[in-house]
């Protein structure tokens, strides 16, 4: 057995371990050995459908006990084998946060959720409302709030409740799964600190994407590739640098400084060390000589614009608008008033704002998919991409949700059963268009395949939608948003969230190519680079109302704004500021 550095077992082991769901022609992960240490920080990443909550579910024996599959190999927790207890009694020693915060909700009100795991421990009464009321408080969540209904919370609230029912636990294994993916960046920041901190005898998997701010409390990094198995593994300054043209290639999520690094010193200016986060980057630029300062100016700030969204030439038409608007959530009270907002075709806006701003509450209002409470909104119909994927699934299968999605079936095609597991359900089809006798099975399978390329989805086509990866589901959720080209404005609700580096590259081609077909954006998210990069105007949500509307990257660089709205500069901004620091050096 291998042993930690204190020579005891280690906090969770995986040997040689692969997993293979009922139907599958493949292993959804594995052969993986891989150890976590005590006392460690891990950080697993991968690209989207490479195994990585597989690998965590058996940790706890939810594979394959809870959710059925052929596991082989040994996995052990603190030395003993997962198998030897049901999921449920490994509470104790094990705290998982799931990527859907929703999956782990079971209590009715706050109070409730946060409290549960406790109580199922039989902990004395005391001992519950002392962990409880100090969990409540390290996330930001008021005494007040446990009567809240956790149903009525918005997706990132829903999050800091899981993630204070998991601190209140204070158990010895953390396995927390994208804990920040619906959160504003200062909510993040915080509770990552509050995940991520050292604390004696507790050892934490995280698997995570926003990598700035968090690679610098991490202690290794374990790398799966898109079969399933371990590609890297180390020090997180060596992962990043030496595998980063592996990485890029998978798809896999890389700290953006070191992309800025490597970019320099392929011009010959190097940053030592390689920096693993924006300040690191900018320190190290700092630290090279003034010629060699000067020199790398212009470098940087081509880096920097590659990354902001350029503006359209000219407003089109309005595509919706919001005229005193008083927004409310179905059968909630108002949350946003006075709403004037209006869109235009071929425009890219962000919502930005807190967890229960009324950020989504807003985007439906827009989309006209909730009705106002007060005011009036002018234009065509919305489409929206939900926070939640599963909630917009209707079919059996992938392909037939991408069938749906174009209308092939609602306009008389015949879909077949539920087909045989992985096979293509489409081929051999022989029905045809019932008003275009032309129109048959092959051009159907050819518009199915084309999507599912596009957006890599290959070979899914016989999978259920609520059997892929958060990331699959996500690019099949806004695959059959996007491809039917049906409305002229489109609501996006945290689009980013669950999805690799690649995924998140794709979507803002989609983005651009949406906007220069005419359509209108509005995307809702808490990735402020991705804003940054997607859209050239934002509106800024709080207070009940808008605090403001203009353009992106000068809102987001104003900071008393983006202290007042509970968000932060995104990093990239303060290397934008550097680029302008040197310049005025310069004109001196």
């Amino acid at each position: 057995m291998v042993t930690g550095s204190t020579g005891m077992a280690p906090a969770a082991e995986w040997r040689d371990v692969a997993v293979r769901y009922p139907y599958a022609e493949a292993d959804a992960v594995g052969p993986v050995t891989l150890d976590v240490r005590r006392g460690e920080v891990l950080l697993l990443l991968g690209s989207s459908g490479a195994g990585k909550s597989t690998l965590l579910a058996t940790l706890t024996g939810l594979v394959p006990q809870t959710m059925p599959a052929d596991v082989s190999g040994e996995v052990r927790v603190f030395g003993e084998a997962a198998a030897s207890r049901r999921p449920a009694q490994w509470s104790t020693t094990v705290a998982r946060l799931f990527q859907n915060a929703e999956e782990t909700l079971c209590g009715m009100t706050i109070g409730d959720e946060v409290a549960f795991a406790l109580e199922n421990r039989a902990l004395p009464v005391a001992e519950i409302e002392a962990r409880m009321a100090a969990a409540m408080q390290a996330v930001g969540l008021e005494p007040q709030e446990r009567g809240r209904r956790t149903m009525a919370l918005s997706g990132g609230e829903k999050q800091i409740v899981a993630l204070a029912a998991l601190l209140a636990q204070d158990a010895a294994l953390v396995v927390v799964d994208e804990p920040t993916a619906h959160l504003a960046p200062a909510a993040a920041a915080r509770l990552s600190e509050l995940v991520l901190a050292r604390k004696e005898g507790r050892s934490v998997i995280v698997v995570d994407h926003r990598l700035d701010g968090l690679v610098g409390s991490v202690d290794r990094v374990a790398v799966i590739d898109g079969d399933g198995r371990l590609m890297a593994e180390g020090d997180p300054r060596t992962v990043f640098v030496t595998h980063r043209e592996a990485l890029a290639a998978q798809g896999i999520w890389r700290p953006v400084a070191t992309e800025l690094s490597a970019e320099l010193a392929a011009a010959g200016m190097m940053l030592e060390p390689t920096p693993l986060d924006i300040g690191e980057a900018i320190r190290g630029l700092e630290g090279l000589a003034p010629d060699r300062r000067a020199a790398a100016r212009p470098q940087v700030a081509r880096f920097v614009s590659e990354r902001l969204a350029q503006p359209a030439q000219d407003h089109g038409a309005v595509a919706a608008r919001l005229e005193g608007a008083a927004c409310a959530p179905f059968l909630g009270p108002v949350v946003l008033e006075n709403i004037d907002l209006v869109l235009h075709t071929g425009e890219a806006v962000a919502i930005l704002g807190a967890n229960g701003a009324g950020k989504s509450t807003l985007g439906a209002s827009l989309a006209g998919l909730l009705r106002l409470k007060a005011g009036r909104r002018d234009g065509g119909p919305g489409g929206m991409a939900f926070q939640n994927p599963e909630g917009q699934f209707v079919a059996g299968s992938v392909g037939e949700e991408i069938a749906a999605a174009l209308g092939i079936g609602a306009r008389g095609y015949d879909l077949p059963p539920p087909p045989p597991p992985c096979k293509a359900w489409w081929r051999g089809r022989t029905t045809t268009h019932r008003d275009d006798p032309g129109h048959g099975a092959e051009a159907d399978a050819a518009r199915i395949a084309a999507v599912l390329r596009a957006w890599r989805l290959d070979g899914l086509a016989a999978r259920h939608p609520f059997e892929l990866s958060q990331g699959q589901k996500r690019r099949l959720a806004l695959a059959c948003l996007v491809e039917p080209a049906r409305f002229p404005l489109l609501v996006l609700d945290e689009p980013t969230a669950g999805l690799d580096a690649a995924g998140v590259e794709g979507l803002s081609r989609v983005a651009q190519s949406l906007r220069g077909r005419g359509t209108a954006l509005a995307i809702i998210t808490h990735e402020l680079d991705f804003a940054l990069a997607t859209c050239p105007r934002a509106v800024i949500v709080g207070e009940g109302r808008i605090l403001a509307d203009g353009p992106c990257p000068a809102l987001l660089a104003d900071r008393d704004l983006m202290r007042r709205a509970g968000l932060e500069t995104p990093a990239l901004l303060d290397l934008a500021a550097w680029v302008e620091a040197i310049a005025a050096v310069a004109a001196c």
